[in-house]
């Protein structure tokens, strides 16, 4: 027994041994490709043991041409050759739709996830037909040894016709071999038609059949079409052959003009200032049919005549400019502008005058001479930017120059209204012209006055001889001029003013007697009335308490009245202070109301004046009132008191009324000197400091900008929306200090007023494509309202910085499914080509939109069988019931180009 089962262990030892040395790899053996073939496939097993999630963890590559796949890399060796092998693969395990974005060769075979290996050279492809037989052999040996399914695919021939070979392993008796190649140029006739495609899928398995179009075949079909719209420099190219054309006929007709082409946005708020490019470049329209089973090539002709409206999706997708041209030197929207007036505004604290920027060689631009020879946009841009603030200085000292002659020349200032009011809303450089223009039109009245009063002596000159013949008509003539005056101090008084006129006042006898005394004949005459005020009585006299005409109160800019504050806060706020500061209109009031109350008292201006000044006993307040021309006792004199501010010693209001001369406002004088205001104005306009003049040119310009673009028609987009309110609210944070004059050289202001220039570029950029978006699919609003919102998305992330620093490699991609409404809006946009357009294109395909033909047509043909009824089954291996897609054609071209990707399953 004991030797029995030393036996059997000696024989177990014999065994282990054995074993061992029958999987002992000696590699001092093997030749390089064993080793090349080894190495692939420790390179898969370790990618198939990690699995897409653990792969994405050690750095796998997201590819931006697709949503969803990403890729690893490995090198490997082969005697002096280094070979690139990469694993593409996908997270989701949904199938992805030609619809949607896939990579070359997963449209091209229909594969998911597969292998690629090139050799590391200039061209990344294999140009010896053996050597790239014998590599994708190796992959193919060490994928079988993973027992891995993946599809190997090896890039062959010249880089530019995009071949491939490839193999796949399907685990059972069938493996699948790839091949796509790619004809460039001078494509047969017959591929141009679907009938020619159609017959060139069916040899690859109908071998023995001359005439394919007499045999029936299931053959499954998936295309889709895509069209494109004109681009601009495709209209405008078109436009230009136009014009050359109707300018040649012209010349022969010397009376028929040309009409210029009208720009997209010739009829947008900001065309009056400059005229943006269609930041739209054109649309590609991708049209789909569903899968349909053909079973002649007659049935392919028919299909190649069928409208794109009868195709089962269109999707639409918009093509922008990538940066919508703003990394451009000649750009010339509202934002570049901005900037350039920031960068002035920078400088102009170098200097105290406006003169001192404006070149010794160069002061005006009587000296800018027009040359022939244009640079560069580039050259151009740098050289405003460095002449920019010299040109400003040349422009305002003009300027001031125009101003002074229209005040010399008493000429109203073009475009500013003398309406005889001050907008404080606006920059004080147009409060001031406004205040000019007034002053000018009061220096107009004056003159005419005073030319009208030496033509009035002259004529009474000629007169006087004929007057003093007739010495018993002077006094009449007296009467008569004194009858004018009274007649010229009626007419102050509009009809109706209160619902009242100016009427008599009918007293008893007994309160005539009472007053008779108090009245002189010369204060008994009432001047510069407005009408009575009520019911209101005078305390002194039984007679009704008019109101004057006065005056209107001075104009003021920010200026003064910012200058009126800075006093009151100084010397602390009181009421005789205030008085002072008011002294001209206070004292030019009174007078029009002792004109117009003869015997008025200062208690009756106060009720008139300032009604709150005066506190009236509760016994007049709840008395009753008794009309006067009934000959009833009357309610007076009022019951009151002045208030205990005006009643306090040294009322400066008092003092005022005191001195106050009775004249109405017709014969005063007026409170607005429009010579001393409007020398004021010019010596502020004149001496005014460069940076004063920039920072209300700044903050006028934001706003006058913003308010522009506002008035875009962009439809019901609320991120527009919500963009143009924060540009306001940032725009009067970052301008404030800019409007109460806190801005210094060193100030931090000049650095926010440069991001305030970013954001405004950033929000014009959106709102010119809101608006072009907006005009095209005004009837669907749907689209417009989409497509902003994916580009809208896309674009935050480069919100906060300059559009200089946008990664302009990052194309925005945007696919929209269309509903059956909207279809021909878009079929719209597909205008019927021109004369030019027709000869420059000749039609070669069908499926025409509109008469435009699809600029790229791709089909995927197959063919279904199942494997146990096929000649390639065996009763030796077991039953394979699956339907397999035995044969797949894949093409994908033009008229002038044909690409075409055949994958066979064959019987190992």
């Amino acid at each position: 027994m004991a030797s029995s089962s030393k036996a059997n262990l000696a024989e177990q030892d014999e065994g282990e041994e054995a074993e061992e040395i029958e999987h002992f790899n000696d590699f001092t053996l093997a030749s390089s490709w064993e080793r090349f073939i080894s190495e692939i496939e420790a390179t898969c097993r370790q990618w198939l043991a990690d699995g897409p999630k653990r792969l994405l963890e050690k750095g796998a590559v997201h590819l931006d041409s697709s949503d969803n796949i990403y890729k690893v890399k490995s090198e490997l060796k082969n005697a002096a050759k280094i070979y690139s092998m990469e694993y593409y693969f996908e997270i989701s395990g949904k199938i992805a739709d030609w619809n949607c974005t896939l990579h070359d060769l997963q449209l091209c075979f229909g594969v998911k996830e597969f292998l690629v290996i090139s050799p590391q050279s200039a061209s990344g492809v294999v140009l010896d037909a053996p050597e790239a037989t014998k590599l994708l052999s190796a992959v193919s040996i060490a994928l079988a040894n993973c027992s891995s399914l993946w599809p190997a695919f090896v890039p062959v021939h010249d880089p530019s016709r995009k071949a491939f070979i490839g193999i796949q392993n399907m685990g059972t008796i069938f493996t699948r071999r790839f091949e796509a190649d790619r004809i460039g140029s001078q494509v047969p006739i017959k591929f141009m038609h679907l009938e020619g495609l159609y017959e060139l899928f069916v040899s690859k398995f109908a071998y023995c059949m001359s005439d394919h179009s007499m045999h029936l075949f299931r053959v499954h079909l998936l295309m889709k079409l895509t069209y494109q719209t004109l681009s601009n420099d495709e209209d405008n190219y078109d436009d230009i052959q136009e014009a050359d054309t109707e300018n040649a006929e012209s010349e022969t007709s010397p009376g028929c003009g040309n009409p210029n082409r009208k720009h997209w946005d010739d009829d947008c708020p900001w065309n009056e200032w400059y005229s943006a490019e269609d930041p739209v470049m054109r649309f590609d329209l991708v049209v789909t049919w569903s899968e349909k089973v053909v079973e002649s090539s007659l049935e392919m002709a028919e299909m190649e005549n069928a409208s794109p409206h009868e195709a089962e999706k269109w999707i639409l997708a918009p093509n922008l400019y990538p940066n919508l041209d703003s990394s451009k030197g000649d750009r010339i929207g509202f934002a570049s502008q901005l900037h350039l007036l920031v960068n002035a505004l920078e400088m102009s604290f170098e200097a105290p005058f406006i003169e001192d920027f404006v070149s010794v060689e160069n002061p005006g631009s009587d000296n800018l001479e027009s040359t022939m020879v244009i640079p560069p946009p580039t050259v151009l841009d740098r050289v405003l930017k460095d002449l920019f603030l010299e040109a400003i200085a040349v422009l305002w000292i003009e300027f001031v120059q125009e101003i002074r002659w229209h005040w010399e020349e008493s000429q109203p200032l073009p475009k500013i209204p003398a309406n005889g009011s001050i907008d404080l809303a606006t920059c004080l450089i147009n409060q001031k012209l406004q205040m000019l223009a007034i002053c000018i039109g009061k220096k107009r009245e004056l003159n005419e006055e005073f030319e009208d009063c030496i033509g009035t002596k002259d004529d009474a000159s000629a007169n006087m001889e004929e007057v003093n013949k007739v010495g018993d008509e002077s006094s009449s003539f007296h009467a008569r001029s004194q009858a004018f005056d009274e007649k010229r101090d009626s007419l102050l008084t509009p009809e109706g003013f209160n619902g009242s006129k100016t009427v008599e006042s009918k007293f008893s006898a007994n309160a005539q007697d009472v007053h008779s005394s108090d009245k002189s004949t010369l204060d008994s005459i009432r001047r510069g009335s407005a009408g009575p005020v009520g019911s209101m009585k005078l305390l002194k006299l039984c007679q009704s308490l008019h109101a004057p005409f006065t005056q209107s109160a001075p104009l003021m800019t920010e200026d003064m009245h910012e200058e009126r504050l800075r006093a009151i806060e100084t010397f602390g706020f009181s009421f005789n202070f205030s008085a002072q500061l008011e002294r001209e209109t206070l004292s030019s009031d009174m007078s029009a109301f002792k004109a117009a109350n003869p015997g008025a008292v200062f208690e009756d201006f106060i009720r008139w004046y300032s009604p709150r000044d005066w506190e009236n006993d509760e016994s007049e307040a709840k008395g009753p009132s008794t009309d006067l021309t009934e000959g009833m006792n009357v309610d007076w004199p009022p019951q009151g008191r002045l208030s205990r501010r005006m009643s306090e010693s040294g009322n400066f209001w008092r003092k005022i009324w005191d001195e106050a001369p009775i004249l109405p406002a017709s014969e005063q004088k007026p409170l607005l000197d429009p010579n001393r205001e409007g020398e004021k104005i010019l010596h502020y306009l004149e001496t005014m400091q460069p940076h004063q003049l920039l920072e209300q040119m700044v903050c006028s310009a934001f706003r006058a900008s913003a308010d522009t673009l506002n008035q875009t028609n962009y439809g019901s987009l609320k991120e527009m929306d919500t963009k143009m309110d924060q540009l306001y609210l940032t725009m009067a944070s970052t301008l404030r200090p800019l409007q109460v004059n806190l801005l210094s050289n060193t100030s931090d202001t000049i650095e926010d007023l440069q991001r305030l220039c970013v954001v405004f570029e950033h929000v014009e950029k959106l709102l010119i494509l809101a608006a072009s978006l907006h005009r095209r699919f005004r009837q669907v609003p749907r689209i417009s309202e989409a497509i902003f919102s994916n580009y809208y998305n896309f674009y935050l992330p480069t919100m906060g910085i300059g559009l200089a620093d946008v990664d302009t490699q990052k194309e925005f991609d945007m696919k929209l499914q269309l509903s059956q409404n909207e279809r021909q809006v878009v079929s719209n946009m597909f205008t019927p080509p021109t004369a030019n357009q027709s000869w420059r294109k000749v039609l070669s395909m069908g499926n025409h939109l509109n008469g435009h033909e699809p600029i790229l047509r791709e089909i995927i043909f197959s063919m279904h069988d199942n494997a146990s009824d096929n000649h390639y089954a065996s009763s030796s291996h077991r039953d394979y019931q699956q339907d397999t897609e035995t044969y797949r054609m894949y093409t994908c071209g033009t008229s002038n180009d044909l690409r075409v990707a055949l994958s066979i399953i064959s019987y190992d």
